[in-house]
This record gives structure tokens, sequence and C-alpha cells, in this order.
């Protein structure tokens, strides 16, 4: 397993404290979106949207990512709507949970909204399309998620082609994480994201995914949004309902390579993938260990023999 030689390994967020040496943290995305790429709108609504974000905290995610706006094509929204769509989300989830919170979002005006409103992350998946977005995390000292992706937010970027992805990426992102450190944002405040299908077609995908040592070994926790994206449906020839073990396989890859964030939907199955890494690299220990510890073999699950 690829181990970072991180700038800064630990991590503060408001209320929780993350060391990225020794842990890989699931993220669960909440979309309050009606066109969102895998819910189809299911948590567009407020109590479903907050619902969704305690199951999941509930089910073991160390973060929940808030987002109003999809990546994908679409008409611009103004951005007091989008601010509308998150804010009350972020507010109520963070009454309730310690949890990391990031809203998913490129303009200024929604992040410092988001960040009035609790969240402790601006996750930017177009890369600092708009500068005054670094000058606003870095004045509130918050976290920022600096991702890859080439075509204007919310447009068509047809045929992307790269001579080198990973090389080109790695080169992308250590341009924008300069942009961020121009502006004032701190190196242990620097999330990198190397943009799992965001303007790439499959082969690209694979590719990065394959390759990610690249860009986790840039020092900075890297994350990779894998989860039911459609590289892993062309790969497999499987429908959006039917990608789970792909997600899970593509974030176990990533991990190994040095991924220390997993954007996921499947959280229960999710966090027994990241948990299982982390017991055989010795960051955690078993929930317990009976077999073969003892002149007798125990049953494999004496909870259930006890009760018979």
């Amino acid at each position: 397993m690829f181990k970072p030689d991180f700038l800064a390994p630990v991590h503060e967020f408001s209320q929780r404290t993350l060391d990225f040496s020794q842990r890989i943290a699931v993220m669960a995305v909440i979309n309050r979106t009606p066109d969102s790429f895998f819910d189809a709108g299911s948590t567009f609504g407020l109590d479903d949207a907050v619902a969704a974000a305690m199951r999941a905290v509930d089910a073991g995610a160390d973060w929940v990512d808030i987002g109003g706006v999809p990546f994908s094509p679409g008409p611009e929204l103004p951005w007091q709507e989008e601010a509308e769509r998150i804010v009350p989300v972020i507010q109520q989830v963070r009454q309730r949970s310690t949890v990391i919170i990031s809203a998913d979002t490129f303009h200024p005006q929604v992040a410092q909204a988001a960040i009035n409103a609790g969240a402790d992350v601006i996750n930017d998946t177009t890369g600092f399309s708009y500068p005054e977005l670094a000058r606003v995390v870095a004045a509130n000292n918050v976290h920022v998620v600096i991702t890859h992706s080439l075509a204007e937010p919310r447009t068509i970027y047809p045929r992307p082609h790269y001579e080198d992805v990973v090389k080109e990426i790695r080169q992308y992102l250590v341009q924008k994480v300069q942009i961020a450190l121009d502006a004032g944002v701190a190196p242990e405040k620097i999330i990198i994201d190397p943009g799992h299908d965001l303007n790439k077609n499959t082969r690209h995908t694979l590719d990065l995914t394959a390759g990610f040592q690249a860009f986790a070994d840039l020092g900075y926790p890297a994350l990779a949004a894998v989860s039911n994206k459609d590289f892993i449906g062309e790969t497999l020839d499987l429908p959006k309902s039917e990608r789970m073990v792909g997600s899970m396989v593509a974030a176990t890859i990533c991990a190994m390579n040095g991924a220390r964030i997993l954007r996921m939907h499947n959280i229960p199955e999710s966090v027994q993938t990241v948990h299982l890494i982390e017991a055989a690299q010795g960051w955690r220990e078993p929930a317990y260990q009976i077999h073969n510890m003892g002149d007798v073999n125990p049953p494999a699950h004496p909870e259930r023999e006890a009760s018979k």
C-alpha cells in the first residue's frame, strides 16, 4: 500500500480531527437537486436531504458533502437559489452532529453562506473557475477540495483529449494548489481530487485510477470520487443501480494507491470496505478476535449461538 509523505498528516476541522497517515475518511454524497446524477432527486426535499445525511452519519460516515447543483451540463442556477438549497441542510446537520461538512459549490457567495451555516470545507469541482473562491476559503480558514476539470461550470466539453492523462492532471493540480497558496490558504487546509469522469472518458478515468499514486504523492490528502460513476458502468456493462461492487473495487484501488478520502453513495458498504483496509494496515483493531485463539475453535458467530 502506498503511504503518502504528507506535508501535514493531521487536519483539524471545526469539530473533528483526522490523521490521514492512518485514516481513510468516508464522505457521503447528499444532493439537494432535482436532477442529481445518481439519486434522481430523491433528496431534493429539505427533510429528505437532512434525513439522508443523518443516516450516513449513523452508518459511520466521517463526512457529508452537500450540493445544490450537479456537475453535469445544464442552465446556470442563481447563486442565491443554490445557497437556499444547501444552507438549511448544513445548518440542521451541524446542529445534530459533529460530522465534517463540505459544501459542493464553485460560487464564492454560496461558499461564504455555507461557511456561515457551519460548513468545514468547500468542495470546488471546477478548479477555481471563480478565483475569488480561494480568497473566501483563506479568509475563513476552512478547507478546500481542488478538483481537476476542464469545462466552464455546467457546460459540455466534447471529446476531451490528453497526451498523458495522469501527468496532465498532476500538473493541473499543482498549478491550482499554487493559486490557493497565493491566496493565503494554509497547506494543511488543502485537499486534491483528480476528478474521476469529470471531462474524461472511461479510458482516461481508468488510467487515473490505476495511477492514483501520482496525485497522492503531492503531499496533500487526495480524494477519490468514484461512486457509481459511468466509467464503472461502461467498464462492466452495468446500469447505475448495479455498480456498487465496482464502486468498492475502484475505491479500494485508489485507497491502496494513497487516497485518503472516498466520496461515496453506499455508506454502510463503504465504511466496511475502509475499515477492512485500515485493519489490514494495522491502523484499526478488529471488532473482535476469537478465531484460532484457543484450544477449541469457538462458533463463528458466538452471539448467535448464545441466543439459541
